[in-house]
């Protein structure tokens, strides 16, 4: 993929945000463009491929953000986030005739290097616009997963695990800073937070809502807000999604009340 993007324009700089996706994940490769595309300036362009459906009639697009983001990837959810929390104002279809690596029409099974490297290439370096990237589609076509906000009844907050903060273990919800500071919650109070995969419980504990991991003591539990101003669990210094055994995605819900 370097080398195709190489060979459209040597001047293109190119910076890798993660090969870590688990295989697969098309969730997870969804959130990590979420948590970083915001950090990039205007007109940056993303390719991300996370493509089991690779060699399939799923759809090869490009999308335009709110933010003024490119981002070039197959269409089966990979732009979920994004979509639902920034918004994509426009879309269009790779047209795979004209955008596609020359002498790679045999190939069918690695379209991030045949397509989207080579794609992404060419709208970065200017040598296609938007328009010529194919025909137009309508934004509200893109492949949605399956998602829920978070919400607050009678003094819960109830929100999903959107993904780990995979290095250290630590789980990363859909509950904003704001929502949690609506329960009237302080730092160094004492919060309830049950987690339910499929409704049924896993996981309960009475913990403290720290401002950083030193708000307790090692092998205990918390809640902190992360990265994103969202809220977060973690054990200090150990993995909580491995102890507990605690994954990500709609079916793994989250509780949190004041003590």
């Amino acid at each position: 993929m370097y080398g195709v993007a190489n060979c459209v324009d040597p001047s293109i700089r190119i910076f890798d945000l993660t090969h870590k996706i688990p295989p697969f994940d098309i969730w997870e490769g969804s959130y990590r463009l979420l948590q970083t595309i915001a950090y990039w300036p205007e007109n940056a362009v993303f390719v991300s491929v996370v493509d089991p459906g690779v060699g399939t009639d799923r759809r090869s697009v490009v999308a335009r953000t709110a933010s003024n983001h490119w981002i070039v990837t197959p269409d089966n959810g990979t732009l979920t986030h994004v979509h639902k929390d920034i918004g994509i104002t426009e879309l269009r279809l790779i047209d795979e005739t004209v955008n596609r690596l020359p002498n790679s029409g045999a190939s069918h099974t690695f379209h991030g290097r045949d397509i989207y490297a080579y794609t992404g290439a060419r709208l970065a370096s200017g040598k296609i616009t938007f328009k010529e990237v194919g025909p137009k589609l309508d934004p509200s076509v893109i492949v949605m997963l399956p998602f829920m906000d978070a919400y607050r009844k009678d003094g819960k907050i109830y929100g999903m695990i959107d993904v780990l903060d995979v290095r250290y273990g630590n789980l990363w919800t859909n509950i904003s800073r704001s929502a949690l500071i609506g329960l009237n919650i302080e730092y160094q109070e004492r919060v309830y937070v049950a987690i339910k995969h499929n409704s049924i419980l896993v996981y309960e504990e009475k913990m403290i809502y720290g401002r950083s991991f030193a708000a307790t003591k090692k092998g205990e539990p918390l809640v902190y807000i992360n990265s994103l101003d969202n809220v977060a669990v973690a054990i200090n210094q150990q993995s909580f999604a491995k102890k507990f055994g605690i994954g990500t995605g709609i079916d793994w819900r989250i509780e949190i009340e004041k003590v």
